[in-house]
């Protein structure tokens, strides 16, 4: 073995036999630096790696257990193993030593052999804590890197089924693109500014934002007779028409259900209570799916809700649906302007929409007029 691959031992010690007696034991294995003073010691650690400290607990200008609390106030050399040697038998320094976290204490005069066997289970240890930490470290990125994958397919999936529902309704053009940035926009200002009833976390946030998407998920559903019907629907198309709602629903519980019955399956009895829960991001895109067309005033579909029971992802959907609507051009209407359309919304403030969500609308007319290609500059 030679001095490069031997672990290094930084023998501090004012005490020059001892330094010799530490020297001629370990200098077959080891690489030893001796040094008389903590101050020398604290110096040469500055710029030289070592793997294991042999300290004197007590020397003049400054003691061992003050040139420990120097290295465990320093980050970089708080793990370093450090071996207390003594004179004093009275086990008061040795506890204190234990007490302060060094890593073994020896006493004088020292042991040949006893050394040997310190210095290589504290050297074994340190390098399982090395091994320990790569692992995790190795195991950490790649948990990060699986995240960012399923991450990335989970965003396709949802873009595939927003363009799949877009291509049943050849009317509605990007209507899912752009109800989803303004939505973005009204979710932004609710994290900066948020106030009663109206907080998000930034996982709520992000969860709106993507299951928004889906809000016409339901739509699949529907015959194409009456979903791409060009004129005039009659009440019972309409009646139709209206059941994607809760189709939607239907469809996004029904993927909450196989997501719960492929844990059931991969769980044991004991901890299949535990495991039987909603996924929060399916659990917003069912309540989007299933209550954007409820209405403030309880005069909605499917349920009649009203108010406050409406979930708030799906009042913010409701009126990002409708502004898209009302500024995009049909076969059967041509598109309102922006002011037409937010007048619209305005009237109906407090009966079809949660009044404060129309300010928050209000707010930011420009980012809203940017979207639809009326103005010039996004604020949020």
């Amino acid at each position: 073995m030679n001095n490069i691959q031997k672990p290094v031992i930084l023998a501090v010690d004012d005490d020059p036999i001892i330094l010799n007696t530490v020297l001629s034991t370990l200098k077959q294995d080891y690489k030893v630096v001796p040094l008389t003073s903590a101050k020398a010691a604290l110096k040469y650690i500055e710029n030289n790696a070592v793997d294991l400290i042999l300290l004197d607990y007590y020397m003049p200008e400054m003691t061992g257990f003050e040139m420990f609390e120097i290295i465990r106030a320093d980050e970089k050399l708080r793990e370093l193993p450090v071996i207390f040697l003594t004179g004093a038998t009275d086990g008061e320094g040795e506890a204190a030593a234990l007490r302060t976290g060094a890593a073994d204490y020896i006493t004088k005069p020292i042991r040949s052999q006893a050394l040997l066997t310190r210095i290589s289970v504290q050297l074994e240890l340190l390098n399982h804590r090395k091994n320990l930490e790569k692992l995790v470290a190795d195991k950490t990125r790649m948990l990060s890197e699986a995240l960012n994958l399923l991450k990335i397919r989970e965003d396709v999936t949802l873009n595939l089924l927003a363009r799949v529902t877009e291509m049943r309704d050849c009317d509605t053009g990007t209507h899912i693109e752009r109800t989803t940035e303004f939505v973005r926009i009204m979710v932004k200002d609710l994290l900066k500014n948020p106030t009663d009833n109206y907080i998000l976390t930034p996982d709520e946030a992000e969860n709106i934002i993507k299951s928004a998407k889906l809000h016409d998920l339901g739509k699949i559903a529907i015959p194409d007779s009456v979903l791409l019907k060009p004129g005039k629907l009659t009440p019972e198309e309409f009646d139709i028409i209206k059941t994607h709602s809760e189709e939607g629903k239907n469809l996004l519980y029904g993927t909450i259900e196989d997501i719960n019955s492929t844990k059931m399956q991969n769980t044991s009895e004991e901890e299949g209570e535990h495991v039987m829960h909603s996924d929060d991001f399916l659990e917003t895109a069912c309540n989007i799916a299933y209550g954007h067309h409820e209405k403030w005033n309880g005069a909605g579909y499917p349920q009649g809700q009203k108010g406050m029971e409406i979930p708030l992802s799906a009042r913010i959907v409701a009126i990002a649906d409708v502004y898209d609507a009302l500024t995009s051009e049909r076969p059967y209407k041509k598109a309102f302007t922006h002011d037409e359309a937010a007048a619209i919304l305005e009237k109906d403030s407090g009966s079809h929409f949660d009044p404060y969500l129309v300010e928050v609308f209000n707010r930011h007319a420009n980012d809203f007029k940017k979207i639809i290609g009326a103005e010039e500059t996004i604020t949020v």
